[in-house]
């Protein structure tokens, strides 16, 4: 017990004035960054709706494969898309160039501002087609006799997706919210990492990312590991909060 230091290194991050400054800029970027992706929450099962009522099998078989596939690949790999795409000597501005629009090449990866949307964007071309399968699952498994009965009634496409498929997949929906919300801390680290650069830096670092740095990089294993407990216990807290919300406004919940 002589090397106990007790709660030590969690005053520790309140005592350098630098480190609460970055920390309440880390904040700033992950809930913003996160409050963008929870808004956005409804989108994956709206794709799945739309999806569902392609009629052409092999063109929405097509589509789901397309979007799907965006998952698989690494977030290596996407910035070496992203690369190829708007670096100076890239697809877009080599096209720009040539039509006579810019006089050089700009390198648009090198641009610190709308870096929340940025992200928000390359995130959601990767992972809406994984996020859909779920709704997809939930869709197959909604009564199919309700859509004849509407359909008999008189009700149009529209009107069948409003008051069948998105009532029957509200509930999948509000459980997902919840584990979203239990997880606004949690943004990941390989997306921010790689896209990083000295004109988006301030912007971009997260909380998971903060807390690569502040260990791997400066090699402050005690700040990362209070940083790390901190944050499971605020995702454990929300989560709780969350639920009980979804209980007293449903009636429901996950816990």
């Amino acid at each position: 017990m002589a090397n106990f230091v007790g709660f030590k290194w969690f005053t520790e991050l309140l005592k350098n004035p630098a480190t609460v400054k970055d920390i309440g800029n880390v904040m700033k970027n992950t809930l913003g960054m996160s409050g963008i992706g929870i808004l956005t929450s409804w989108m994956p099962m709206a794709f799945a709706i739309f999806l569902c009522e392609i009629k052409n099998l092999k063109f929405r078989r097509f589509v789901q494969t397309f979007t799907t596939v965006p998952n698989f690949i690494s977030w290596v790999l996407v910035y070496s898309i992203a690369t190829c795409i708007f670096s100076t000597d890239g697809f877009l501005s080599s096209i720009l160039v040539n039509l006579g629009i810019w006089s050089e090449g700009h390198n648009l990866l090198m641009n610190g501002s709308h870096t929340w949307l940025k992200m928000w964007l390359w995130g959601t071309w990767k992972g809406i087609g994984w996020s859909a399968i779920i709704y997809i699952a939930g869709i197959s498994g909604i009564d199919q006799q309700l859509y004849e009965a509407a359909t008999v009634d008189g009700a149009g496409r529209f009107q069948r997706m409003w008051h069948i498929t998105v009532p029957g997949l509200i509930p999948t929906f509000c459980v997902l919210l919840l584990m979203s919300i239990a997880n606004v801390l949690s943004n990941g680290m390989d997306q921010y990492l790689v896209f990083k650069n000295a004109t988006n830096a301030t912007s971009i670092r997260v909380l998971d990312l903060y807390v690569y740095e502040l260990g791997i990089g400066q090699g402050s294993i005690p700040l990362t590991t209070v940083v790390s407990m901190l944050k499971s216990v605020i995702s454990v807290t929300l989560l709780f909060l969350a639920n009980g919300a979804s209980k007293l406004i449903r009636g429901e919940s996950i816990v």
